[in-house]
């Protein structure tokens, strides 16, 4: 039996998802998205972060293959995230 696990940052997490739920696709919004499907693919619970994720791929026309090309794109050009001075920093939670 299967039992869902609750991911250490889902509450964080949720605050984040709901604003995308109401957001545009901004080059910001867009990485904050890919990072979260990222972060949750495989993730054996969170089913409600999940759904939302899906619901704003969907909302914003974007098939996953198409959201990491363009957040590639965005991070080619680098400085979508800023770090609060310290050397470069990355979230990979």
């Amino acid at each position: 039996m299967n039992k869902d696990q609750r991911h250490p940052l889902e509450h964080r997490d949720k605050s984040i998802v709901d604003s995308l739920l109401v957001g545009e696709p901004t080059d910001t919004n867009l990485a904050e998205l890919a990072r979260l499907r990222i972060r949750y693919q495989g993730f054996p619970g969170a089913r409600d972060i999940h759904i939302d994720l899906d619901n704003i791929m969907q909302n914003w026309g974007l098939t996953e293959e198409e959201l990491f090309e363009k957040t590639r794109a965005i991070h080619q050009v680098g400085g979508i995230y800023k770090t609060r001075g310290k050397k470069e920093e990355q979230d990979w939670n």
